[in-house]
């Protein structure tokens, strides 16, 4: 669909007027975490795009206190699930309780009942808890006993991931993590920012206090604005050639056919376009440019190439294999 100057111009006012409130979200979320601008900001296009995101890092990088201050600036409920190798499917969606007065059974609804879920360390739970959130996450409603429930609007999963090859990991199956829109790799903070957070945390006084700034309602008014940016049938074609480039790059001339086990799958080609919608959104754009689908990319890429055993002996990443796309797809 092509949209005229001024019907451009009229949904980018839109944008301006709905995005204020996200602007202020980030800047409540900075009064604790310093630095990180790119994860904040990332985070946030995960709330907007409707979209879960997985966090990767070593331990203390403050993946968790970023999900906690996410949830304490909205007005809206939160739970922590804290997954260890004991947890059943049950302890997460809930389950059925006896009622030995009257000889019933009534619903006790699990954590997972919540706008936005911290899954903390989901690969210390067994596959079949891990299943059981990512089913949730996928259809947006469980079944308990023989009825089902919807979850809340909005329904956001954060879900934190440790690195480090320890005993009694659960490493997610490549299918699995496909149903996070984002992998957001969590990175040591640089030399200022490190001398920042000495300054703002190495008291008895904790963390800063975060103030309410947002809604749900401004959430869910925002996503009805992101649909309406413009995405140009360029842009279109250019998010379709870099996921197809990732499944077949010698047809696009690319030289790392051979790195590549599986690329991208088409849940790729919809979260680039609603991640890139997002990333315009927070610049108070109501048009997606090509930047925008670049910034995105990595992290929408990062999890859904699975590279080979050659780019394993070669020591390439399928973050390697995501830079050569981009680097390489011609772009409009």
């Amino acid at each position: 669909m092509t949209m005229t100057h001024s019907e451009i111009q009229h949904v980018g006012q839109l944008v301006r007027e709905h995005h204020q409130p996200f602007d202020r979200l980030l800047t409540e979320m900075h009064r604790v975490i310093v630095g990180q601008d790119d994860l904040l900001r990332k985070i946030v296009v995960g709330l907007l795009s409707n979209g879960h995101v997985l966090l990767e890092g070593v331990p203390g990088l403050a993946k968790t206190t970023v999900v906690h201050t996410l949830a304490r600036a909205i007005d809206t409920s939160f739970q922590r699930i804290q997954f260890t190798p004991d947890l059943l499917p049950a302890d997460l969606v809930g389950t059925l309780v006896f009622q030995p007065r009257d000889g019933t059974f009534v619903v006790r609804k699990g954590p997972i009942f919540a706008n936005l879920v911290l899954a903390d360390e989901i690969n210390r739970a067994p596959a079949k808890v891990q299943s059981a959130l990512l089913q949730a996450m996928q259809e947006r409603h469980v079944t308990i006993g023989a009825e089902t429930f919807r979850l809340d609007d909005p329904f956001l999963v954060l879900a934190t991931q440790n690195p480090i090859e320890q005993e009694g990991t659960y490493p997610l199956p490549e299918a699995q993590v496909d149903r996070f829109m984002l992998k957001l790799i969590v990175d040591y903070p640089s030399r200022g920012d490190e001398r920042r957070i000495l300054d703002l945390m190495a008291n008895n006084r904790g963390v800063p206090e975060v103030s309410t700034v947002m809604s749900p309602e401004q959430i869910r008014q925002a996503r009805t604005v992101l649909d309406e940016i413009y995405v140009d049938d360029k842009i279109k074609d250019y998010i379709v050639t870099l996921v197809h480039a990732s499944r077949r790059p010698a047809e696009f001339k690319l030289t790392i056919a051979d790195w590549i086990e599986y690329g991208a799958s088409p849940r790729a080609t919809i979260y680039l376009t609603l991640g890139a919608r997002a990333m315009a959104f927070l610049a108070g754009r109501g048009y997606v440019t090509p930047q925008d689908v670049k910034d995105i990319a990595p992290d929408v890429l990062r999890h859904r190439v699975i590279v080979s055993y050659e780019a394993e002996a070669e020591e390439k990443s399928s973050e390697d294999v995501v830079r050569h796309l981009l680097d390489h797809v011609e772009v409009p």
